[in-house]
């Protein structure tokens, strides 16, 4: 298993670089995400990219939920988005603040969430861990966390996009009863 890298590492905020061959050394990374994705707790991760384990590669991991199939993307381009937009979640599960907000949250940076406009749905062409080239159109939240997590490849981290859209950052913390509370943050 590996460690996920939290911001401000660098790594965060670098371009990926593309995968030139499917290796054993990709085949390796990517049975470690999974390892490591699969470990996330609380909250429960659906999302990792390399560069959150410290590896500046265009490969990223998602598991939507527990019965969800493991999905693989390598060197993914999002062709198009669909621009019906609605608030999102992100690299982590479905999680909403006292006025029932939709929050996104990220594995890299612990304990802080934000609302993000993403789009409904993305055409993606990509790569599989076989190496075969697909186009396909996603949708819903799927397409959320495939948007967030291109952004990874890109070197933008999701308070990016809370700033850019003019929106509010939240911390999270654990209240007397075990239960998660959020704060709004004031900049």
């Amino acid at each position: 298993m590996l460690s996920i890298v939290q911001s401000p590492n660098k790594v965060l905020s670098q371009k990926a670089k593309p995968v030139t061959s499917i290796d054993k050394r990709i085949r390796d990374l990517l049975r470690e995400m999974e390892e490591t994705l699969l470990s996330a707790q609380d909250p429960e991760g659906v999302g990792l990219a390399a560069p959150q384990v410290g590896k500046a590669v265009q490969i990223f991991i998602v598991k939507q939920s527990p019965k969800s199939p493991l999905l693989t993307f390598i060197n993914p381009k999002i062709e198009s988005r669909m621009q019906a937009p609605h608030e999102v979640h992100g690299g982590k599960t479905k999680t909403k603040n006292k006025k029932g907000v939709q929050l996104e949250g990220c594995l890299s940076i612990q304990d802080i969430w934000g609302v993000v406009k993403r789009a409904h749905g993305v055409i993606l062409s990509y790569q599989d861990e076989t190496g075969e080239q697909h186009k396909k159109t996603f949708d819903g939240f799927l397409a959320t966390i495939i948007q967030h997590e291109c952004d990874h490849l890109e070197g933008i981290l999701f308070p990016k996009r809370v700033f850019e859209q003019h929106n509010h950052l939240y911390r999270s913390r654990k209240n007397a009863e075990g239960e998660t509370a959020f704060e709004e943050i004031t900049l």
